[in-house]
């Protein structure tokens, strides 16, 4: 054999070496990676039971929720018929109740104000009241209280407490109360 034969076969053989050790690094490789892949597949696995666990919560919550709407609408209107007052002898009774509770708790009371505003499409009327009243501290904590007792339904939005002349306290207060339509 000739020189140049012995040289290409001598090449032709690291190629093939080399090929053969690249060959068997991605065997290793792809072997690494499988005896991976169980494990990886055990965690999608149990995230996805985790995932359906949760969404099986959620429909059955769903569901119970669905068997206590008539409960719940039944509910809601008692509230309405029983809490909220018709708008026709409404503002009377709030004037009335808040000068009560103002007169049982011992506070004077300077004006009362009113603005209506139409919920539309519920058949409720909001009505913002403010007023001030003006007493000592303890009286002012029995107006509150009296405030909470009542029988109208009253949500507090704001109160502002400051002094006045005398040593007394002054209350101002922002309410909002509701009738039916």
């Amino acid at each position: 054999m000739s020189r140049n034969a012995q040289r290409r076969m001598l090449a032709i053989r690291w190629a093939l070496a080399v090929v053969l050790v690249v060959d068997a690094g991605l065997v290793f490789v792809n072997w690494r990676a499988s005896a991976a892949d169980p494990k990886a597949l055990q965690q999608q696995l149990k995230e996805a039971q985790r995932q359906r666990d949760l969404l099986a919560a959620d429909v059955r919550r769903a569901q119970e929720i669905e068997k206590r709407l008539p409960e719940v609408k039944r509910e809601c209107d008692q509230f309405f018929t029983d809490e909220l007052r018709e708008a026709s002898s409404g503002y009377s009774s709030i004037v009335g109740d808040l000068g009560g509770i103002a007169k049982n708790a011992g506070l004077r009371t300077d004006s009362i104000t009113f603005r209506q505003h139409e919920l539309a499409n519920r058949g409720v009327v909001e009505v913002e009241v403010a007023t001030t009243v003006e007493g000592d501290y303890p009286s002012l904590v029995s107006f509150i209280n009296g405030l909470e007792r009542s029988h109208n339904f009253y949500l507090l939005d704001s109160l502002q407490l400051a002094s006045s002349t005398g040593g007394s306290l002054k209350l101002n207060l922002q309410l909002r109360a509701y009738f039916r339509s």
